[in-house]
């Protein structure tokens, strides 16, 4: 039989600029109307807010 230990299995998500798959535990998150972005670091989050003033 093949068990599967759950506890070690990584709950991830992507970084909203680099889409560097990253730990949803360390990850930074900013809420944004409807949703949650996530970051791996503080550089890709000024790229994201950036980017986005840039837009407005």
């Amino acid at each position: 039989m093949n068990d599967i230990d759950k506890s070690t299995e990584l709950d991830t998500v992507p970084c909203e600029v680099c889409l560097k798959e990253i730990p949803r535990s360390h990850a930074k998150t900013s809420e944004v109307d409807d949703y949650v972005a996530y970051f791996c670091g503080i550089d890709c989050y000024d790229v994201w807010q950036k980017e986005n003033k840039e837009k407005e």
